[in-house]
């Protein structure tokens, strides 16, 4: 496999999934749902990269990705996902803290449903 590929990042919404894609392949993602009451919020529940493809910046360019797409939303992020919770919290000037009970909706929709991921 090339390690050349450029890798794009694609949002299936529906499945509640962040692709990263390079040469046609999903590399890594970020599970994720959307708070079912307002203000609604994206919730980072996992994120995976795909053996083979670890050490190469894909998790945090899709934590990034994920943030950028959640400010152009105008929504919060909620990063209950581990990792998303240390790359935001090393990023404050590019993750911005959600208010608390949003976070902790968030945190009650997954309780509720766990296989929202």
């Amino acid at each position: 496999m090339s390690r050349s590929g450029a890798i794009e990042f694609k949002d299936d919404r529906e499945a509640g999934r962040l692709l990263a894609v390079e040469d046609g392949e999903a590399v890594g993602l970020i599970a994720y749902f959307v708070t079912g009451e307002a203000p609604h919020a994206l919730v980072a529940v996992h994120t995976v990269v795909e053996p083979g493809h670890e050490g190469r910046g894909i998790a945090g360019d899709l934590v990034k990705t994920f943030y950028g797409i959640a400010a152009g939303e105008g929504v919060p992020v909620v990063p209950l996902c581990p990792y998303a919770a240390s790359w935001a919290a090393r990023h404050p000037e590019q993750a911005p803290a959600a208010p608390a009970g949003v976070v902790a909706a968030a945190r009650a929709q997954l309780d509720a449903s766990p296989d929202l991921w």
